[in-house]
């Protein structure tokens, strides 16, 4: 199986990335952003979203309109970081339900240690949409997607602001099956795994923990 990439070629989406890449951008008008590129990546990672015609009466007459068919959603931030972004898509979503999975960095490896994992009941028959604002070694959004499998999702796809080709790349190995989408796709990792050249720590500047 091989998966979809997108990456957002949308003049406002690139538009309000260069604004977080700004180091003069505060934490409100980071947020702010975030969950707005959210929203305009949300619009294409659900063009496949099924519909079906029902009936409807307009001021003028009847008519058979399409309407999402029912497919049920759920949106799951890595913590903390994925949390700026669930606004943003529940402004398109408002019925989806929401899990949470923790995970943090070790320092030294640069690999992910998870901490919690909280996903709703019926997750098997959801399609599950991974959110994180940053891909950069790619080992966060793997395991994420990892531990959701193991909790009985089949349906997923993983949503990131800012990419690194790398982590990409091992995304895409190791789950052939979840499509991709992407705000912006940056150059490298520098010696400490930040993307080059990035916006920084998004969970820092969503939360102004600097």
């Amino acid at each position: 199986m091989s998966n979809t990439v997108f990456i957002a070629d949308h003049p406002l989406v690139k538009h309000k990335i260069s604004h977080l890449r700004d180091k003069k951008t505060g934490t409100k008008e980071f947020k702010e952003l975030v969950s707005e590129i959210a929203t305009l990546l949300c619009y294409e990672a659900t063009r496949d979203l099924p519909t079906e015609n029902v009936s409807v009466e307009t001021p003028i007459t009847a008519a058979e309109v399409p309407m999402l068919s029912g497919r049920k959603l759920a949106l799951v931030p890595i913590l903390r970081a994925g949390l700026g972004m669930v606004d943003g898509m529940l402004t398109l979503l408002p019925a989806a339900k929401i899990g949470h999975i923790g995970l943090y960095r070790n320092e030294e490896t640069l690999e992910p240690v998870e901490y919690y994992c909280k996903l709703p009941a019926d997750i098997h028959e959801r399609e599950v949409i991974v959110l994180d604002p940053m891909l950069a070694t790619g080992g966060s959004a793997c395991d994420a997607i990892t531990q959701i499998k193991k909790r009985g999702a089949k349906h997923i796809k993983f949503i990131c602001i800012i990419a690194a080709p790398c982590g990409l790349e091992r995304l895409q190995k190791t789950h052939p099956d979840v499509d991709i989408y992407i705000g912006q796709l940056d150059d490298h990792l520098n010696e400490n795994g930040y993307i080059v050249p990035g916006l920084g720590d998004a969970g820092d500047r969503i939360f102004g923990t600097k």
